[in-house]
């Protein structure tokens, strides 16, 4: 008891002394490029600012083969924060320790085993979460936080972050317990729908915004349309509406008013 509540202790020193450190005007030249940063209210600006310090201090950046830089802390803490701009929590993604960057995509190796057979197979990811890890691959992480289109690495990789934050990556993050139903009932909806014109792979209509990554299960779901959210929410909006309206609710931010038609 006592040494839990000395590193309590600790920790609370920290973060107040945290909130002591200004926020460099060269790391805000970085954000005038990001444009969802240029959309938020100055109200707005001021909080996310504070809540990347504390990010960027709290967590382990490792390069693999490339220098961690000051431009990769403030756009992966930037995108990172912008999820949890307008929810009340009070960790800043606490069970996440570490940052790992590849500079271009990379090949990992995976063994799969049906019936007893074990078998050996090469994939290629440029983003992964794992535990109290979150893998981005830098190349495109850096021109999707620069470019405004469908998919952003940084977003879907932090989606699932805050999946795992009520202990189980499944689609559906914490949650007030009035929300649950509605929730559940309209991305189950869509994403069993998503589930059946991937599996014909025709027809897609309004579900080729969605992708066929989205089908893969109900947390690929979740994080795809976190990043549609945010990256094309006039889309999402215009084609789902409902999906558009929960996603709103939850991160409490109308992202239509960040991203221009």
């Amino acid at each position: 008891m006592g040494i839990t509540l000395f590193l309590d202790y600790r920790k609370r020193q920290r973060l107040k002394a945290l909130e002591k450190i200004p926020f460099k005007e060269e790391h805000r030249k970085v954000l005038l490029k990001v444009p969802h940063y240029k959309n938020l209210s100055d109200i707005d600006k001021k909080k996310i600012e504070r809540s990347m310090i504390r990010f960027a201090y709290t967590k382990e950046f490792i390069g693999i083969k490339m220098q961690i830089t000051d431009e990769m802390k403030i756009v992966i803490s930037f995108y990172a924060c912008l999820l949890l701009l307008h929810i009340e929590t009070d960790n800043c993604y606490d069970n996440l320790k570490t940052i790992i960057v590849y500079p271009a995509p990379v090949v990992l190796k995976n063994v799969r085993e049906s019936g007893g057979i074990y078998t050996k197979e090469d994939f290629m990811i440029d983003g992964q979460s794992a535990n109290d890890t979150v893998v981005l691959v830098w190349h495109d992480a850096k021109f999707e936080a620069y470019h405004l289109r469908h998919d952003n690495v940084i977003v879907h990789e932090f989606a699932h972050e805050i999946d795992f934050m009520d202990g189980e990556i499944d689609g559906v993050p914490p949650l007030e317990r009035s929300k649950y139903n509605e929730w559940t009932s309209v991305l189950y909806k869509d994403y069993k729908k998503l589930q059946t014109v991937a599996a014909k792979n025709r027809e897609w209509g309004k579900y080729k915004l969605l992708g066929s990554y989205a089908a893969t299960n109900e947390a690929e779901f979740f994080a795809v349309v976190t990043e549609r959210f945010f990256e094309s929410p006039h889309s999402l909006k215009s084609h789902f509406p409902e999906l558009y309206k929960e996603l709103r609710d939850f991160y409490h931010i109308d992202t239509l008013s960040l991203v221009s038609k």
